[in-house]
């Protein structure tokens, strides 16, 4: 009797701790929305977005903190410093809570009261030091990689400020078209209905989405578009077509009225810098560049490692083998194809083919240039794709080693939006759908060889989700409407 009473007792005890932390992270909700809506400040915790979230998936990221992050954290702190924050003259930034949180209850004996830990922390971030300019976007393509730049951008619009997408161009903008082009925006079979309202505004030829007037245009070629016509000026042009390449090509756009800058999702020929946000972005000239790539998404998943790996253990040579989920560039079923292998039915073969990572190093990371071979094999999944890297190293080292220095580059500097430390045991593709990290290494997965001078890692990537958080990265960088950020 005693021992049911005690573990009914422990029950509802349980159940009350759980609820009341429940209450905090709606009243958490609440803040966040205030401080993104009033003041353009994006609070995220270790990486992990906040707006937009339910009350469990924030207790959830809170027992992410305390598990994996290694720093104990609860919903009442975040929640005492994101009033804090409401409350102080901070402008426009994105600032991690949980960092924060962390800090205040290692250092709460050195401060007064929070307000003063507030201020100190982020005296370099104030309301009249960080005023963000809007920057005008055009989407030219609306496939896979448009679509979901398309949702993100608007997302992330807030009070329409950085980057602000008024336009998509497409070959053919007929009434039937737009209401087909709507409802593919509306839903996606892999990444899910879009968490918001899309309305079709004919008579004006335009998408409403979440109250954002965006322009349909047709155009066959770049250069025939006047977007000063839609008011558009200076704008980033954001190629998802994957049709013009080079510097040459890719120009064209720049010779159309109301464009400033074009970026291409896809690797690009010629002089084109191929950018990998968090690894290279910094080498490029905003100034003097008007044409960039984001290169490719197996780019964008392997390089943040490859990086981290040869600063911390030196590469000697390696391997790169990507598994790759089939594209729109593959046939359905057994056709003509000007590729060999690729003509057969993506959605019943593993099919071998090459792919341009070792190439895309001469460009983001040129001193591991030749040192690497590379290939990959498409498999029969919509989404998700995993790098296989076999890394020959210079130091003697021991599984843990590598793991601990992944996860110190995924929590800390200039790669924590880049490099997600997977944990769990259980970690299959369809686990990567939708996660904002390019590269999501499996800790689980690292393999290290018997002389300790072999690793072999498993990365994975939602290669288009993940590809295009990356693109609009890349996209505030070189429009320069990025803010202040407290990692």
């Amino acid at each position: 009797m005693e021992t049911f009473e005690k573990v009914n007792k422990d029950y509802k005890s349980q159940l009350s701790d759980w609820i009341n932390h429940e209450k905090a992270a709606v009243d958490l909700i609440n803040t966040v929305s205030k401080l993104w809506f009033e003041k353009s400040i994006e609070l995220v915790l270790f990486r992990n977005q906040l707006f937009d979230r339910s009350s469990s998936e924030i207790m959830n990221l809170h027992l992410y903190a305390k598990n994996i992050v290694k720093k104990p954290i609860t919903v009442f702190d975040t929640l005492s410093l994101a009033n804090e924050i409401l409350k102080s003259n901070i402008g426009a930034s994105r600032i991690d809570i949980g960092k924060l949180a962390f800090e205040w209850l290692q250092e709460k004996n050195n401060y007064k009261s929070q307000a003063d830990f507030i201020t100190d922390k982020l005296k370099n971030i104030v309301a009249n030091g960080n005023h963000v300019s809007s920057k005008d976007v055009v989407l030219f393509g609306f496939g896979r990689i448009g679509r979901l730049a398309a949702r993100e951008l608007v997302a992330q619009s807030g009070r329409g400020e950085q980057l602000r997408l008024r336009a998509i161009v497409t070959r053919g903008n007929s009434d039937d078209e737009i209401v087909k082009r709507a409802d593919l925006l509306r839903t996606d079979s892999v990444h899910g209905p879009f968490p918001g309202t899309v309305i079709e505004d004919l008579a004006n030829k335009a998408l409403i989405i979440n109250g954002h007037t965006v322009h349909m245009i047709d155009a066959k070629n770049p250069e025939d578009v006047d977007y000063t016509k839609y008011d558009i000026s200076n704008a980033l042009l954001i190629d998802n077509t994957g049709v013009f390449r080079d510097d040459k090509e890719l120009s064209r756009h720049l010779q159309a009225k109301g464009i400033d800058k074009v970026l291409l999702t896809a690797p690009a020929k010629g002089d084109v810098p191929n950018v990998v946000h968090g690894v290279n972005h910094e080498a490029v000239d905003l100034k003097k560049t008007k044409i960039y790539s984001a290169a490719s998404c197996t780019t964008n998943a392997i390089m943040p490692i490859l990086y981290l790996m040869d600063k911390e253990f030196g590469i000697q040579k390696g391997h790169i083998e990507t598994v790759h989920s089939y594209t729109n560039d593959q046939n359905l079923l057994d056709n003509y194809h000007k590729k060999y292998r690729r003509g057969r039915s993506a959605a019943l073969n593993m099919v071998i083919t090459e792919t341009g990572a070792e190439s895309a190093l001469k460009k983001v990371l040129p001193h591991l240039s030749g040192k690497f071979t590379a290939n990959s094999v498409r498999v029969p999944t919509p989404n998700v794709s995993l790098a296989i890297l076999n890394l020959n190293l210079n130091k003697e080292i021991d599984r843990d080693m590598v793991n601990e220095a992944v996860r110190k580059y995924a929590l800390e500097g200039n790669l924590v939006e880049q490099i997600q430390y997977a944990f769990s045991n259980e970690l299959v593709s369809t686990d990567v759908i939708g996660n904002p990290c390019p590269s999501v290494f499996d800790s689980q997965a690292t393999l290290v060889s018997p002389d300790k001078k072999t690793a072999i890692l498993y990365v994975w990537y939602d290669n288009e989700y993940g590809y295009t958080r990356q693109v609009i990265r890349f996209s505030k960088h070189i429009s320069e409407v990025r803010r202040p950020v407290y990692y």
